[in-house]
């Protein structure tokens, strides 16, 4: 007796399932493949210098047409080694750590220091929440997400930044606050996608990937994020919900 065709449909259609990669099987396969390919761009970035200082050992001068096409490889490979890194970041979220009650301000100056916070910029702290139980990975790549955001995306010389936590309920608000262009409303979900820029990366240099990897980690540790920006005001506010655990 031959199957119906619902039969045939329901063995196919879990044929299908039982192939298709499961997430964590996904995030190691761009583990992989973006370990792998960094490899080879490495070597890319080093091999413009290479060239320079051949030439310039052979007494040859490097500049006009032949310096600029130099800087143009050195500008798309480190492009493309911060895309490779970010990938990584993007797929280790919430693995390979441990999770701990982490010092939110110890966090905050560690991710400052790496940073390097520009001399007009000011960073204001207002934590009333002292900790927060994340991957202690996790913690430092949330708040260097936001804040590189922050500050990157910011219009002027100089700006202010407003780093708060507090309780709310039973979850704890972690707040970037800044005071630069603001993000109209129709972006709001926009901005979260990988590889999104609003503006272009000749402007803006960056993956696009910090606000997808920041979505991530508060998604991986059951919260949440949104964006408060007022239209005809300056000023955006990623404001990161997590439970308390």
């Amino acid at each position: 007796m031959l199957p119906s065709a619902s039969t045939s449909t329901a063995r196919s259609n879990t044929s299908d399932e039982s192939e298709f990669p499961s997430s964590s099987e996904f995030e190691d396969f761009i583990y992989l493949i973006s370990h792998d390919v960094r490899n080879s761009v490495r070597a890319l970035i080093e091999l413009p210098q290479w060239i320079s200082d051949d030439l310039a050992e052979a007494g040859i001068r490097v500049d006009g047409q032949v310096a600029e096409s130099i800087d143009l490889m050195n500008q798309h490979t480190g492009r493309l080694d911060r895309m490779l890194v970010d990938l990584l970041t993007f797929s280790r979220v919430g693995r390979m750590q441990d999770v701990a009650d982490v010092n939110l301000d110890d966090a905050l100056t560690e991710v400052t220091d790496e940073i390097g916070l520009p001399s007009d910029f000011r960073l204001l702290r207002a934590l009333e929440v002292p900790s927060v139980r994340m991957g202690e990975r996790d913690i430092l790549t949330l708040l260097n997400a936001l804040l590189s955001n922050a500050i990157k995306h910011h219009d002027r010389q100089s700006g202010k930044v407003v780093v708060a936590a507090h309780k709310e309920r039973n979850m704890i608000i972690l707040s970037f606050a800044d005071n630069g262009p603001g993000i109209p409303k129709a972006y709001h979900e926009r901005v979260f996608g990988a590889m999104t820029t609003l503006r272009p990366r000749d402007e803006v240099e960056g993956s696009g990937m910090g606000l997808a990897i920041a979505r991530k980690i508060a998604l991986r540790y059951h919260g949440g994020i949104e964006i408060i920006s007022e239209a005809g005001r300056r000023g955006t506010t990623m404001k990161v919900r997590l439970p308390l655990l």
